[in-house]
């Protein structure tokens, strides 16, 4: 992994000739993500992610934590225990220079530093699944990373919306899979990460994954086509 992500977020942080990030997907076109949208405030976040952090409690896991925001916000203003998680080092660095006390750079599958009250998977969290194949896998470890009386505050998006519909409102969708498993792809300044799977989930499909799992769900707020869900041990 090039961690083209993360060369953005250290650059934006040192001021080093930042560029807007570019990511497109496999039913999607080239698009721009400006790197300041990754270092934004509480103010400045969307409904779905305010909620996720009012209703943070306790020992906080934030997995995929970027460039820290969620992480910093629930520490310096609500005065949480918050580890902050990503696969990417150099913001896991940025995560420790902007002040957050713990930060980690490791796949969330071998992450194995105790237990935690709430994990946050924000920015459509689901994607970090992969593949509906591949699911159980994530959802076990989750499961074993969570206290019993804890909650999993996760987003996603509903993509149904993106593929074509025919006069009666049927939608043309692929005939093999899950229409919400994707090829995700980063490009920051000429160079290309190699494509990684990315999955946005419905609302009742995570449900029946999570409940395969031993979990309890519910949607806690609707916005759109995204969905902010609550997932707490049966």
């Amino acid at each position: 992994m090039k961690d083209l992500m993360g060369k953005a977020v250290r650059d934006y942080y040192h001021n080093e000739n930042p560029e807007d990030l570019q990511t497109e997907t496999s039913i999607s076109e080239l698009d721009e993500l400006p790197v300041s949208y990754l270092f934004r405030d509480f103010s400045r976040m969307n409904k779905i992610e305010q909620k996720a952090l009012k209703l943070a409690q306790g020992k906080v896991l934030d997995i995929g934590a970027g460039a820290g925001s969620h992480a910093l916000y629930l520490q310096d203003e609500r005065n949480l225990d918050v580890t902050a998680l990503d696969i990417s080092p150099e913001s896991i660095e940025v995560c420790k220079l902007r002040g957050i006390k713990k930060a980690v750079a490791e796949n969330m599958l071998y992450f194995s530093e105790g237990t935690f009250d709430t994990i946050l998977l924000l920015m459509n969290g689901t994607g970090i699944f992969q593949s509906l194949r591949v699911i159980d896998i994530y959802l076990k470890k989750l499961y074993g990373l969570l206290n019993p009386k804890g909650q999993i505050l996760i987003d996603s998006t509903d993509i149904l919306y993106m593929f074509d519909a025919d006069e009666d409102g049927g939608v043309y969708i692929p005939a093999e899979g899950y229409y919400g498993e994707l090829d995700y792809i980063v490009h920051y300044k000429g160079e290309s990460e190699d494509p990684i799977k990315w999955l946005y989930l419905d609302f009742n499909t995570l449900k029946n994954a999570a409940e395969n799992n031993g979990f309890k769900i519910e949607k806690v707020l609707q916005e759109e086509d995204s969905y902010l869900a609550k997932i707490t041990k049966r």
